[in-house]
């Protein structure tokens, strides 16, 4: 097949550790893919052969090797600065239990080439079989908390309209390189994930667009690499999400958020407790405590730089608990039920 020639300069960065299980179907459909790219693989520090299947197999990617693992955002930004010394126009994070489908990068690379507005396009992410979506694009409540559109629901057609969204999810989807030199990368502080959402909602406070592309597709192992490591996840939501809200919400939005946010947080902290996660709850926690000071100094300057006004953010923000926060719609209910509203 040939292959269309872009009028832009694409990379794509696939953070790995210990995935070579993944990464051999996730290669191959990036040597598929109707528009060229350039591909790196950031490797964590894998003790599997992930080395030695690219260097014996895929002799065309890029590698950049730790020695040890540096998280999501860490597997990503090298890649992104080697695509920013390479003068790429974008740059493609990818999973490396991701399969993305032969036009996934041709999709995203059209809508940033046809808006000028637009730093981000997501691609539409379902799991490996395509019977339930993964994401649909990120988006942000005024409960603080952050959440996949569409996870694990079953009508994949739900949402193919083409339309702009909160943010992007960093497993599949296209950053415009002007974008990153000027808003930065993603946060290493995160480790792993909400990173994601942290350049979303920095790239929306800078004025930039983030779009949903839904013909651009990939398919995605959902959580195959953090459900290698116990408590990890619960670590990770409780040190990230105070982050997020500390980086990225404006002060006059703070009012309506942080109310919510600490309520819901308290409950998501008394969970994993009852879940048998105390531990890596109260590590979360202290790890999110140890880097507020710094996180108040970058907000600073985030916010300083903001070119959109505070009611975008707050018209951007989705005005609604998650699908999946069932403890707290319950007591939602309670309250209105007091209230006298329902």
């Amino acid at each position: 097949m040939n292959k269309q020639k872009s009028m832009h300069k694409l990379a794509v960065v696939i953070p790995n550790w210990n995935g070579a299980h993944d990464l051999r179907v996730c290669l191959e459909s990036l040597r598929a893919q109707t528009l060229k790219a350039h591909v790196i693989v950031v490797d964590n520090g894998s003790t599997d052969n992930s080395v030695a299947l690219i260097e014996e197999e895929y002799p065309e990617v890029e590698l950049i090797r730790h020695t040890q693992n540096k998280g999501y955002a860490g597997g990503v930004n090298p890649g992104f600065k080697r695509a920013l010394e390479l003068n790429m126009d974008y740059v493609a994070p990818l999973n490396n239990d991701a399969v993305a489908d032969k036009n996934w990068l041709k999709f995203l690379a059209d809508y940033l080439d046809a808006h000028a507005e637009a730093g981000i396009a997501a691609a539409k992410l379902t799991s490996v079989d395509g019977s339930h979506l993964d994401s649909t694009g990120d988006l942000y409540t005024i409960w603080g908390l952050p959440y996949p559109r569409g996870r694990g629901e079953a009508d994949i057609d739900k949402y193919d309209r083409q339309t702009n969204i909160l943010g992007a999810s960093g497993g599949s989807s296209l950053y415009r390189v002007r974008m990153l030199r000027e808003i930065g990368l993603l946060d290493e502080d995160f480790f792993a994930y909400y990173e994601d959402v942290d350049i979303s909602l920095r790239a929306q406070l800078a004025g930039w667009k983030v779009a949903y592309v839904p013909q651009s597709l990939a398919y995605h192992q959902i959580s195959a690499t953090g459900r290698r490591i116990k408590g990890f996840f619960t670590h990770q939501t409780i040190q990230n999400y105070p982050l997020l809200l500390v980086k990225d919400v404006p002060a006059p939005l703070l009012w309506h958020v942080f109310p919510r946010f600490l309520l819901a947080y308290t409950l998501l902290f008394g969970r994993a407790v009852q879940r048998g996660n105390g531990w890596w709850a109260i590590t979360g926690l202290l790890d999110a405590v140890r880097l507020l000071p710094k996180k108040l100094g970058e907000r600073r300057h985030i916010q300083s730089k903001r070119k959109v006004p505070v009611s975008y953010i707050w018209e951007i923000m989705t005005h609604d608990l998650p699908p999946n926060a069932h403890n707290l719609r319950r007591l939602r209910r309670l309250w209105w039920k007091l209230k006298g509203i329902a």
